[in-house]
C-alpha cells in the first residue's frame, strides 16, 4: 500500500476509518476529563487502554486523519482555572501498561536490545499506588511548591493542600535543587471512614480512594483538605542540582534519608524474578493497607534509562504490570434514592447478590444523575461489577448485548422520597438536595446516627439499627432526647432485657462528658469535621463563647478558613439549632474544652513530632494520636532526624529500624503514659 492511499482510506474503501478516529477521539478525550479533571472515572483502566490502543493503531495506518487534540499525544488532563498553572521544570511523563506476563517478556527484550551488558538488565519493582501524582519542589532545603502532574508539562499549584499532609516534610537537609515525584493517597481503612462520614453528613460517596484522594486535593479550601486522611509515597527523584547517581535504587536510599516515605520497592536481578514477585504481589495486596492497582517495572541504571529513552508520552524504561480486577455479573433489581444528613440525594442499584474478592455484594453507589447516564445503567440491565480499590461494589459497565428489549431511562424523583420537598440543584454540584433540612425525616435519622457515632459522641451500644428503632417508635427524634431515654422504656423493647437496657443507659451517661470538640463535631455543622471541631474548641473554650463568635473571629483560626468558617456562623444563627444546644446543655452535656498540662502551665507535648509503630496494647492508633494532638504535640507518618520521639508497640517494623538509625528517642507504651502523668 503506498502512502497515498494509506493517508486516504476514502481511496481504499475504508470511509469509516475517519469516523472511528474521531469517535475514539472525543471518546477519549471525554473520558480524560472525567478521570483527571473530574476524579470520577465511567470506565476501567483496561477498557480504556483498549481504546487508546485502538487509536493508536489507526493513527499510525492513517497518520494524516489524526486530530489535533489526539489523546495518544498528551498526558492526563487540562489545568483546570480553579489554581494557578506551575511549569514542570522536568516534563511528569505517564506509564504504558500491560496485563499479561508476555508483555513483560517483550518490554524485557526491547531492553536487552540496548543494554550494554547484563549488569544493566536489573530492575526495580515498586508498588503501582492508586493516587493523585504530584511534584514537590524544594529549595535551600524549604519546600516551596506542590503541584499536580496535569498534562505533563503545565500543572496545579496546590502547595496549600499539600502542606496538610503530615508525612511531606516542610524542610530536608539536602540544601539544592531538588524535585521529587510520589502519589498521595488514602488507605484502605480511612478511605471506608471517609465515605461512611460523607454518606452520613450527605456529601459525595467516592467511587474509590484514588477519587477521593484526587478530589480532596483540588479543594479551594486548604482546611477543608486538612480534614481528608491524606498520606503520600515518594516514587522518583525528578531533578537535583549538584548530585548524581548511577542507579534508581540509590536515589530512593537518597531520598529516604532526607525524611520522604518512599515505596516499597523490591530489586530484581531480571525479568524471572520480576514475574515471581507480580504473581505473589497480585494475591498479597490485599494485605496491605493502602490500594495497589498493580506494579511498576523501572530499569535500575540511570545510564541505560539515558539510553532507552523516551517515546511519544511515556518511557522506554519502565512499564506498570496491571493487576486483574475480580468482575461478576449480575442483574439490577432496581435503582433506590438515599436522603443523607445534609440533605444530598443519591441513587443506589439494588442487584442479585453475587459474591466478589470473598464477600457478597447486593448495592453500589451511582453517586448522581449525570453518572447513570453516562455509564446508561437501567434496571433490569445486566452488568459487571467489581470492587473498587478491592473495597467498594461499583459498576464497571452494563452488558448491552444481554439487554432484550427497550428499558426505561432512570430519572431523579423531583421530589425528596423523605418528606415530598421539592429537590434543589446548587449551582457548581452534581447532586440533587433537599433544602427541607429541619423536617425531613430521612435528614433527621442521619443526623442522630452521625450524633451517636465514635468519632462523635460515641454512644456505646447505639448502633445505627437501633437507632432507626427508637426513631420509628416516635421514641427520639432529636440528639437531646436521647437524653431522657429510661432503662424501664428501653428494655421493653424486642431484643432488650434489662440487663442491655442498663448498659446503654450507663453508655448514654458516660458520653455526657465528652467535652466540647465532640459535641462540636456531632452536632453535624457542614464541612467541621473532628479537626476542625477541635480547634474551634481550643480557640474558643465553650459553647456559649462560639455561638456568640463573629466570621472574622472564626475564619483566622489557622486551618479553619471561610468555607467552613461561612458554616459555623450560619449554623449558629438557626433558632432551632441554639434550642437543641440547650436542650443537651440542660440534660448534663459538657460544653467546654479543658487542654491537659503537664502542671507548669504548658502543653506536655507541645512543639513535639511523634511517630507511631507496631500494635499498641490500651490505645488505637487514632486514639494515641487524639492524646498527642490534645497536648500539643503532632504526629507523622515517617521517621526523620525532625521527630522527637518514636512510641513503639509489639511488631514494630521499618520505622522502628530507622529510628534506631538515626538516634531518634524510642518510646514504649508504659513510657508514654510516664510522661502523660507528668
Amino acid at each position: 500500500m503506498d502512502m497515498s492511499s494509506r493517508s486516504n482510506p476514502e481511496q481504499t474503501g475504508m470511509g469509516n476509518v475517519q469516523e472511528r478516529i474521531k469517535k475514539l477521539t472525543e471518546q477519549l478525550v471525554r473520558y480524560n476529563k472525567n478521570y483527571y479533571e473530574e476524579d470520577a472515572p465511567v470506565i476501567s483502566d483496561r477498557e480504556y487502554d483498549e481504546m487508546l490502543k485502538e487509536l493508536k493503531s489507526l493513527e499510525d495506518s492513517y497518520p494524516a486523519l489524526k486530530m489535533k487534540n489526539s489523546p495518544t499525544e498528551h498526558v492526563g488532563g487540562k489545568v483546570s482555572g480553579k489554581f494557578e498553572k506551575v511549569n514542570h521544570r522536568v516534563p511528569v511523563i505517564s506509564l504504558d501498561n500491560s496485563y499479561d506476563q508476555n508483555e513483560l517478556l517483550s518490554f524485557d527484550n526491547r531492553v536487552k536490545k540496548r543494554a550494554a551488558s547484563s549488569g544493566d538488565m536489573k530492575y526495580v519493582l515498586e508498588p503501582k499506588i492508586d493516587g493523585l501524582s504530584v511534584v514537590l519542589q524544594y529549595n535551600d532545603g524549604i519546600l516551596v511548591r506542590g503541584a499536580t502532574r496535569g498534562d505533563g508539562i503545565t500543572g496545579e499549584d496546590i502547595t496549600d493542600n499539600l502542606r496538610t499532609i503530615k508525612s511531606i516534610p516542610e524542610t530536608i537537609e539536602f540544601k539544592g535543587e531538588l524535585d521529587v515525584r510520589g502519589e498521595v493517597y488514602i488507605g484502605k481503612k480511612d478511605f471506608l471512614k471517609l465515605n461512611r462520614r460523607q454518606e452520613i453528613e450527605g456529601g459525595q460517596i467516592f467511587a474509590n480512594p484514588r477519587n477521593a484522594a484526587a478530589g480532596s486535593l483540588r479543594q479551594i479550601d486548604a482546611s477543608l483538605v486538612r480534614e481528608r486522611p491524606l498520606s503520600i509515597f515518594i516514587f522518583n527523584l525528578q531533578y537535583i542540582s549538584g548530585m548524581s547517581f548511577s542507579y534508581h535504587h540509590e536515589t530512593l536510599e537518597f531520598l529516604g534519608n532526607q525524611g520522604f516515605t518512599c515505596a516499597d520497592s523490591r530489586e530484581c536481578r531480571n525479568m524471572d524474578e520480576v514475574m515471581k514477585l507480580c504473581t505473589y504481589w497480585e494475591e498479597e495486596r490485599k494485605n496491605l493497607d493502602y490500594d495497589i492497582d498493580g506494579l511498576v517495572v523501572k530499569v535500575d541504571s540511570l545510564e541505560l534509562r539515558e539510553r532507552l529513552g523516551l517515546k511519544e508520552k511515556s518511557p522506554r524504561w519502565a512499564i506498570a504490570y496491571k493487576f486483574k480486577a475480580e468482575e461478576q455479573e449480575t442483574e439490577v433489581l432496581d435503582i433506590e434514592v438515599q436522603v443523607g444528613r445534609t440533605g444530598a440525594v443519591t441513587p443506589r442499584a439494588r442487584f442479585k447478590p453475587v459474591k466478589i474478592a470473598g464477600s457478597t455484594v447486593s448495592f453500589a453507589t451511582l453517586h448522581n444523575q449525570d453518572y447513570v447516564k453516562e455509564k446508561d445503567i437501567r434496571v433490569g440491565d445486566t452488568v459487571l461489577v467489581h470492587k473498587a480499590g478491592e473495597v467498594i461494589p461499583e459498576v464497571v459497565r452494563v452488558l448491552k448485548d444481554r439487554r432484550k428489549h427497550e428499558l426505561p431511562m432512570f430519572e431523579m424523583p423531583e421530589v425528596c422520597p423523605s418528606c415530598e420537598t421539592q429537590l434543589v440543584r446548587l449551582e457548581g454540584e452534581a447532586v440533587l438536595r433537599c433544602p427541607n433540612h429541619e423536617e425531613c425525616p430521612a435528614q433527621n435519622l442521619r443526623g442522630l446516627i452521625h450524633f451517636v457515632s465514635k468519632g462523635a459522641m460515641d454512644i456505646d451500644g447505639l448502633g445505627e439499627s437501633l437507632v432507626e428503632k427508637f426513631s420509628d417508635l416516635g421514641m427520639i427524634s432529636y440528639p437531646s432526647d436521647i437524653y431522657q431515654l429510661g432503662e424501664e422504656e428501653i428494655s421493653v423493647l424486642e431484643g432488650m432485657g434489662e440487663k442491655s437496657a442498663k448498659s446503654l443507659t450507663d453508655a448514654i451517661e458516660e458520653s455526657k462528658s465528652r467535652g466540647l470538640d465532640r459535641v462540636i463535631f456531632s452536632l453535624g455543622i457542614p464541612l467541621v469535621g473532628a479537626k476542625a471541631a477541635k480547634l474551634l474548641a481550643d480557640k474558643f473554650g465553650s459553647m456559649s463563647s462560639l455561638e456568640k463568635a463573629e466570621f472574622g473571629d472564626i475564619a483566622d483560626i489557622y486551618g479553619i478558613g471561610n468555607k467552613i468558617a461561612e458554616k459555623v456562623t450560619a449554623f449558629f444563627k438557626s433558632e432551632n439549632n441554639l434550642r437543641e444546644i440547650a436542650r443537651l446543655e440542660a440534660a448534663g452535656v459538657k460544653m467546654n474544652y479543658e487542654k491537659k498540662t503537664s502542671g507548669l502551665g504548658e502543653m506536655i507535648f507541645a512543639g513535639k513530632t511523634f511517630v507511631l509503630t507496631g500494635t499498641l496494647e490500651k490505645y488505637t492508633r487514632d486514639k494515641a494520636s487524639e492524646i498527642i494532638e490534645e497536648n500539643g504535640g503532632k504526629t507523622s507518618s515517617s521517621v526523620s532526624r525532625k521527630t522527637d520521639y518514636v512510641l513503639a508497640g509489639k511488631e514494630a517494623g521499618s520505622k522502628l529500624k530507622k529510628a534506631e538509625s538515626l538516634g531518634v528517642v524510642i518510646i514504649s507504651e508504659s513510657e508514654f503514659e510516664d510522661m502523660l502523668n507528668g
